[in-house]
């Protein structure tokens, strides 16, 4: 039986094919710094990821975690909000990230009322569309399961609705047909 991959890993995937060695990507929820570390191996040491978390647990975790595997050199961790990217990062980036991740919802391990905004969710998303570079992919991966989820994966759907099809690709992968399933959205900038 072959075993489905979750989105994180669908995520990575699809990554894989647009973020390349020497690339910029930004981790938009850091979180234990699984994402972070993963956009770190693919840029290797030439590229530069942002990670941004409101929430100084999941930086210090995210330190050490990329401490441990040597891979801090390429990575500016920021204890800020998603929704103020665009104030953290130098006009010289804008339009030139090949990577945006999102993995909405709460800290795992963490206290489960602290969770993603979907105001700041969108106001992120929208600095996400000026930040992108031409061919640069945004990952969303929402959960509708966990209180205030439901409406942040709603929202994030009409948001990625629209979206100009000329100048984006959006794509949607749910986890199962259960309207709580967790679900992936994927924007290309073309």
């Amino acid at each position: 039986m072959t075993q489905r991959l979750s989105l994180t890993e669908q995520a990575h995937n699809i990554i894989r094919k647009h973020l390349k060695v020497g690339g910029i990507a930004i981790d938009a929820t850091v979180g234990n710094g699984h994402d972070t570390l993963f956009l770190a191996k693919q840029v290797e040491t030439q590229g530069l990821v942002f990670g941004f978390d409101i929430q100084k647990q999941a930086i210090q975790t995210a330190r050490f975690r990329l401490e441990q595997e040597l891979a801090m050199n390429n990575v500016k961790l920021i204890h800020a909000s998603h929704s103020l990217m665009k104030t953290f990062i130098a006009e010289k980036y804008v339009g030139k990230i090949n990577t945006i991740m999102f993995n909405l919802g709460y800290l795992p391990g963490s206290d489960k009322t602290v969770i993603t905004e979907t105001v700041s969710t969108l106001d992120a998303l929208n600095q996400s569309i000026e930040l992108l570079a031409v061919g640069g992919i945004i990952t969303i991966a929402a959960y509708p399961g966990h209180p205030g989820g439901k409406e942040e994966a709603y929202e994030i759907g009409q948001w990625c609705q629209q979206l100009d099809p000329k100048q984006y690709i959006v794509q949607q992968i749910n986890s199962s047909e259960k309207d709580t399933a967790p679900r992936l959205y994927t924007i290309q900038k073309i």
